[in-house]
Formats: structure tokens, C-alpha cells, sequence
């Protein structure tokens, strides 16, 4: 079964549905490829699966070992390539994060590596330079 259903709208815009729960986003080509730039890229979505991925797969360890992450938030910079094909070349990925409790250097680098290990980051290709930064607040 498929996972999404997209359709284009016309005029550089998509439509696409999630089929399990419903959701809809709408995707434009971005300003400085020919678009209007009103909603998220493909390769805007990229960055923010990047990132988000990052931080839930945390939040799942977190969540096992009885830690609460929730206020933590990711950042990132997305920087495209300057000379052709046009792609993602970099990823700056800054994360800030909050715990209920406070960690042992061993929780925080458990944690870290799954940031590291995240199933998007793993799947982009190795040209894509994933910077990453966390803080803990």
C-alpha cells in the first residue's frame, strides 16, 4: 500500500496526502529555482525529516530509559550545491536539548549516537555534509 498520494496543482505547487492518517502539505518550488517559495520544498522537507527524524529517534530512546525530552527543538540550515546538479550539499543540524532529568555523560552520549543514527540521515547520500551540533540546555 502506499504511504503518499501526491498530486501537482500546477504553477511549480503539490498536493499530497498522507494515506494512513489524512494529513495533507502542500510543497512549492522555491524562489530561487522559478517558485513562490509560500510553502516547503522537496528539499526543504529533506532538512526537516532530517532533523525531526533526529530528534524523535531520541525521544524514543529517551523515552525507554524514563526521560522526558519534550521542549527540545532541532534547527537546520539547509545549504544547496553552487555549481550543478542542482542538490542538497549541506546540512547544519543544531539541536537544543531539554531534559526532565539530569543525564549521565553515558545517557547523553547514548542519545547523541542515535542522533547520528537516525534512519534519514542514514539514507541521505555521503555528499550530503551533515553537520551536527547538540546542546544541552
Amino acid at each position: 500500500m502506499p504511504t503518499v498520494k501526491t498530486s501537482y496543482l500546477g504553477d511549480l505547487r503539490t498536493s499530497s496526502i498522507h494515506l494512513q492518517s489524512g494529513n495533507q502539505l502542500i510543497t512549492d518550488a522555491p524562489t530561487d529555482n522559478m517558485g513562490k517559495g509560500e510553502a516547503f520544498s522537496p528539499t526543504d522537507l529533506l532538512a526537516t525529516a532530517t532533523g525531526t527524524c533526529m530528534l524523535t529517534t531520541m525521544a524514543i530512546v529517551a523515552q525507554r530509559d524514563e526521560i522526558e525530552l519534550a521542549g527540545s527543538e532541532v534547527e537546520v540550515t539547509k545549504i544547496m550545491s553552487q555549481t550543478p546538479p542542482r542538490k542538497v550539499a549541506r546540512l547544519e543540524i543544531n539541536l537544543k536539548m531539554k531534559a526532565n532529568i539530569a543525564l549521565s555523560a553515558e545517557q547523553i552520549k547514548k542519545l547523541e549516537n542515535t542522533a547520528h543514527k537516525c534512519p534519514v540521515s542514514l539514507s541521505l547520500h555521503p555528499d550530503v555534509e551533515q553537520v551536527v551540533n547538540i546542546e544541552w540546555l
